[in-house]
Formats: C-alpha cells, structure tokens, sequence
C-alpha cells in the first residue's frame, strides 16, 4: 500500500514540475496606441529555455499556433474550452491567446482603436518572437480560432502568408454577409445595404479568389448543428472549384464550448503534422 502511494505522489510530482506554464501578458500596440492582453501557454522546455540568460542562442525552439476568441469571448476563453497546458506539453507548441474585443480581426475602416488585423500579424508576433524561443518564420508559425476567431484566422493568413505557413478556423463565420444585424460587425464596416463592396471586401469567402494551391495550409469544420454551417460549406466548395487544397471536416454538434473542445485537439493534429513537415529549425 505505501508502495503504491509512493507511486501516485511521484506521478503527481512530475505532473507538477513538467507543466506548461501560463503567462498573462499586455502587449501594447502601436497602432491602436494601448495595451492589449494575452495569455501565453509555453510548454515546459520552452518556458526553461525563456528564462534562460541565453535563450536566444543554441536552444530548442518551439512553433507558435495563435488561438483567436469568438464574438462575446476573451484572451482567456480558450483556458475553459481545452486543456491548453497538457495539449502544450503533448504537441510541443506555445499557444497565444489574445485579445481580440468584438474587432472580428479586421482593422476597422470606421473605428481607429479597433485595428485587430495588424495587431495580429504584426504586432503580437513580433513581440512573442522577441520574448519566447520561437522559430521566427512562417513554416513555424499557425493560426486558427473559433466563430468570430476562425472567420479572424482565416483573414489574417489570407492576408498574411508571408507570416503564417497555416491556418484554421472552427465554427468560423466565413461569411458575414448572411448576417448583417449580427455581432456588432456594423460597428466595424457600416451597414451591409449602405456599404455592400466593404462588406464583400471584409468576408473570408471572398477573399481565396487568387489563393494559390499550397500557399497556405488549411483546415476548418464546423458541427452539422452549426448556424454557420452552410457558410462552412460553401467555401469547402468554392475551394475545390479553385482547386485549393485544405482539410474539411464535419461531425455532429452545435456552436458551442462542447464542440469546440473536440475541435482543437483535432486540428492540432493538422498543425503539429505541418510544423514537422516544414520544419524550419
């Protein structure tokens, strides 16, 4: 019996010492002139390798996948979704969380302190890469979200590939259009019948046009029980039209907490298959 019990509290013990740590952060941002919170999940030879005094030399170094929130959520919804710190530790990837309001990740024509599109590619990955034993290119580098964050992920990559190599979207609102009284996003663009170009111009569906067949790699599902469902759909089928290839995936499930923690640990796997083949180390 003693025997045992020495047994379960060495386990526990190395449950506790590797761990990957959270770091709650503020990043500030030029553009929008404030600071912006964020949460960091660095697994634990990362984290060892970021307090070293030379970190910047001669250490592992770790891809990043960026995890965008939906509408009505924060830099710390993912932390309730999924177990950040074990998937961390499993897949050997930094996790950023940031904040992202209820911007849908556009840098907003109408509003100056709503600028999320260069927050994002630009400003959180320079200062990530400046404090985490990150690989500081694009093959090292994925994004993917959930609703409002899938629709952010998607646009940013697409606008952006020369700074992420992948991208993801779960439940993602990858056309707004359908939606123009939904989630504040007239606050961003204006009214949809007022202004119908900004709004093609600020929906992901409409921006894969001149995507070219392994610029990016992607993967996006979304539950049959999804509102956002057929939206999903249809950008399936305009990429294969375009003959862009990308992963789709459905299964049953609604917009929710629910499905979204079984979204994540799956296309972690497309991810962590991604950061091994184009390994930039």
């Amino acid at each position: 019996m003693k025997k045992i019990l020495f047994c379960s509290l060495f386990l526990l013990l190395n449950v506790s010492i590797f761990a990957a740590r959270i770091d709650t952060v503020a990043v500030f941002s030029p553009k929008m002139q404030r600071d912006i919170p964020a949460v960091v999940v660095v697994p634990d030879a990362a984290a060892a390798a970021a307090d070293s005094a030379d970190s910047a030399v001669g250490t592992q170094r770790f891809p990043v996948l960026y995890l965008l929130h939906g509408h009505g959520g924060s830099y710390l919804s993912w932390l309730g979704i999924c177990d950040l710190r074990a998937l961390a530790e499993r897949h050997g990837m930094i996790f950023v969380c940031p904040d992202g309001e209820n911007s849908w990740y556009w840098d907003s024509p109408l509003d100056p302190r709503s600028q999320f599109e260069t927050f994002v590619s630009t400003e959180l990955v320079n200062w990530v890469d400046a404090r985490y034993p990150t690989i500081p290119a694009r093959e090292g580098r994925a994004v993917t979200g959930l609703s409002m964050g899938g629709h952010g992920a998607l646009w940013v990559a697409l606008h952006h590939k020369d700074r992420f190599g992948a991208a993801g979207s779960t439940s993602g609102g990858v056309d707004i259009r359908p939606f123009p009284d939904s989630w504040h996003m007239k606050n961003q663009l204006g009214e949809r019948d007022e202004h119908p170009e900004r709004w093609n111009a600020h929906t992901v569906i409409e921006q894969v046009d001149s995507l070219k067949n392994g610029e990016l790699a992607l993967i996006f599902d979304c539950g049959y029980e999804d509102f956002f469902y057929q939206v999903n759909l249809n950008l399936h089928d305009k990429l294969l039209k375009l003959g862009v290839g990308h992963d789709f995936q459905v299964r049953p499930g609604a917009h929710n907490a629910a499905y979204w923690s079984v979204s994540l640990p799956s296309q972690l796997v497309f991810f962590e298959r991604y950061f091994r083949t184009h390994d930039a180390q």
